[in-house]
């Protein structure tokens, strides 16, 4: 496999868009390697969906696209990224019993620390930003 991978995917910001680029990055990530049906799967997948659906829930209008960003570096670490032009960033909100929503922050957290991983969000030139998972890509021995 090459030091470097890439693939990237901009879609418009509605919530149409969140099953297909959750499909994306499981291709993707497929073509890599990564067995579909696995729990790293598994947890990517869900990592993917909150980190769309935030881009698209919480940019309020003001970002008519986002941009998906998957990256593997020399078989050892694997980053997400989800970009979009709202200036404001994601926080972590209380979540409560009864909340339905508020919650998204904190399973994209909790998935990315069990796996090891961290989030950050990095501004962007344009006064948006980029909320950024890093993991490290381990795949069983076959």
């Amino acid at each position: 496999m090459a030091d470097h991978q890439e693939a990237t995917i901009t879609l418009p910001s509605v919530s149409a868009s969140v099953p297909g680029a959750r499909r994306y990055v499981m291709d993707v990530l497929g073509e890599w390697g990564l067995a579909a049906g696995s729990e790293a799967a598994d947890a990517v997948r869900l990592i993917v969906s909150e980190l769309v659906t935030n881009a698209v829930q919480h940019t309020r209008g003001q970002s008519p696209t986002f941009t998906v960003d998957v990256r593997l570096d020399r078989d050892e670490q694997l980053r997400i990224g989800v970009t979009d032009s709202h200036p404001c960033h994601p926080r972590r909100l209380p979540a409560t019993v009864q909340q339905d929503h508020g919650r998204g922050l904190v399973i994209i957290r909790c998935l990315t620390v069990e796996r090891g991983g961290r989030l950050s969000v990095v501004p962007t030139a344009d006064g948006g930003k980029t909320v950024w998972i890093r993991l490290p890509w381990t795949l069983p021995a076959g």
